[in-house]
């Protein structure tokens, strides 16, 4: 059975960074387009970053030049490297394939950015 397991969410103050991690169990991440997306309170969810099979990226405009996404393929993880956090950055964030497997949504990981 699929899980996505994400991790690496906390407080942290503007201008801070984090680093999340998107673990997946009976799944191999090079085999298929993988993404974060985010949800704000109140807002719908959206997507955040994506990273290809051949190693492209993509990042929402509102992300770029701020967070890059990576994976490490020997540990099937996928992470998010948030760097000068702002405070609208925060919501809940969820890795998924692109387009995302309705049935494959996990927990998510919190990110508040606040001073």
């Amino acid at each position: 059975q699929v899980q996505f397991v994400e991790s690496g969410g906390g407080l942290v103050q503007p201008g801070g960074s984090l680093r999340l991690s998107c673990a997946a169990s009976g799944w191999t991440y090079r085999f298929y387009i993988m993404a974060w997306y985010s949800q704000a309170p109140g807002k719908q969810r959206e997507l955040v970053a994506h990273l290809t099979t051949g190693g492209s990226t993509y990042y929402a405009d509102f992300v770029k030049g701020r967070f890059t996404i990576s994976s490490d393929n020997a540990k099937n993880t996928v992470y998010l490297q948030m760097n000068n956090l702002k405070p609208e950055d925060t919501a809940v964030y969820y890795c998924n394939t692109v387009p995302p497997a309705t049935q494959y949504w996990g927990q998510g990981t919190q990110v508040t950015v606040s001073s």
